[in-house]
């Protein structure tokens, strides 16, 4: 842009115009890229059933710690909050 400013001649000022609209075309794409590009998966992830199966465990521990009326097993905290 500098270039395109300072010069005298017309040529030189449309070639440095089109060059820093190309630049800024390629970083604009550049940043879209590297924005989608971390939401490619859209924020979800494949769960093993390794973990699948610890997630269920988990949850149903909890439900029966509720039931019984005793303390949540992964927080230790009593269901009155004490």
């Amino acid at each position: 842009m500098a270039v395109a400013l300072r010069t005298t001649s017309m040529a030189l000022m449309v070639v440095a115009l089109l060059a820093a609209l190309g630049l800024l075309l390629a970083w604009a794409m550049g940043w879209y890229s590297a924005l989608v590009g971390n939401q490619g998966d859209g924020g979800r992830r494949m769960v093993d059933p390794v973990e699948l199966h610890r997630l269920r465990q988990q949850a149903e521990a909890r439900r029966a710690a509720q039931q019984a009326g005793g303390t949540d097993p992964l927080s230790g905290e009593s269901r009155d909050g004490v």
